[in-house]
């Protein structure tokens, strides 16, 4: 089934999604994606359908071929002060911030959102599975939230984040017990290893 191209036709639309929420370490990402009108569907898709590879396949495809992308993180001792759903939002502000187009609807994948800049918005569930901007902003923010996990694999390896990309793992869950948490864990997010 194609996504949707646009929402409405009346409107410049910025597809937003956040990944990571689930995590107990790492930051949280959010991608805000103007598409061409000209953009093929491609394989787009929700991110969580998609293998690795064709997720790293289709990231520059998305760059060089919509209108304007951003991407925002914020870290574990934001999501810790503000809790996850207020910091998921808040990286999604933070990503339409970086825009160089103001979009005139934002369309958000899930059922929350804060008003932003008295833009109009709608959420849409599963939005990441129906409109095509924002499984473009899916793709986005998984792919540069995985590099990072990887790269932060290297300093950590006991944690298996070049696997498990922060999510609570049975590996993660005994390598907390273990070895505790580090400066990257959330420590909102608790389980038994304290």
């Amino acid at each position: 089934m194609d996504l949707l191209q646009k929402w409405t036709d009346l409107y410049i639309e910025a597809g937003c999604d956040e990944v990571g929420r689930g995590c107990l370490s790492g930051p949280v990402v959010a991608a805000a994606v103007i598409l061409d009108e000209s953009f093929q569907q491609n394989l787009v898709n929700d991110s969580k359908k998609l293998t690795f590879k064709t997720r790293m396949e289709l990231d520059s495809y998305i760059k060089d071929n919509v209108k304007h992308y951003a991407i925002a993180e914020l870290p574990p001792e934001f999501i810790d002060e503000h809790n996850i759903l207020n910091a998921s939002i808040h990286a999604m502000h933070r990503a339409l911030d970086q825009l160089t187009i103001r979009p005139e609807l934002i369309l958000v994948d899930g059922n929350k959102f804060h008003p932003y800049n008295f833009i109009p918005h709608q959420c849409i569930i599963k939005g990441d599975s129906k409109v095509l901007s924002i499984a473009a902003a899916s793709i986005l923010a998984k792919n540069y939230r995985d590099k990072l996990m990887i790269e932060l694999h290297e300093e950590h390896p006991e944690y298996s984040w070049n696997t498990n990309f922060g999510y609570a793992t049975k590996a993660h869950q005994q390598a907390l017990i273990k070895y505790g948490p580090t400066k990257h864990h959330r420590q909102s997010f608790r389980l038994k290893y304290d």
